[in-house]
């Protein structure tokens, strides 16, 4: 049994078909098998890396133009966020949550690539937001992906 943050993948896979019905979707077998290879892949991967690991953990090819569908499906549910700066994906770190949360935001780490998911309170993005706009600059997005070195490279 695979188990992240003391949460086993069962019950976020159990979650995410719930998340995917209240929205009158379906969660797929093959978008079920992307979303579970991409949490155990606990770091981001590019929908070419997911499209190996689908292979080695499911015996099944999937060709990397299904799995960019599929990623792109499962972000807009919220299930999965795109680091567009690096071009991959990461599991939200929130997919078993059943409360409103505040804008994700990520930190990159610069040497291990390891990627830690934070929240922004949405007065600060709805400022920042503000603030931009009055130079005649439209946001096209409120994510951040902000780069640095992660506290386990640091030591």
């Amino acid at each position: 049994m695979f188990v992240v943050k003391d949460i086993m993948l069962d019950d976020i896979i159990k979650h995410a078909h719930q998340i995917c019905s209240e929205s009158g979707v379906k969660l797929t077998t093959k978008r079920e098998h992307v979303l579970s290879a991409l949490i155990q892949a606990s770091e981001a991967m590019s929908a070419y890396e997911l499209a190996e690991r689908y292979r080695e953990i499911f015996e099944q090819s999937i060709p990397a133009m299904s799995v960019y569908r599929i990623l792109d499906f499962l972000a807009e549910h919220s299930l999965v966020h795109k680091l567009t700066s690096a071009n991959k994906y990461i599991a939200c770190s929130h997919i078993t949550c059943s409360h409103t949360h505040n804008v994700p935001q990520f930190l990159i780490c610069e040497l291990c690539n390891s990627v830690s998911e934070i929240s922004v309170k949405k007065t600060v993005m709805n400022e920042l937001t503000a603030s931009v706009e009055k130079t005649g600059f439209k946001l096209s997005t409120h994510q951040l992906e902000l780069k640095g070195i992660c506290q386990d490279c640091q030591e």
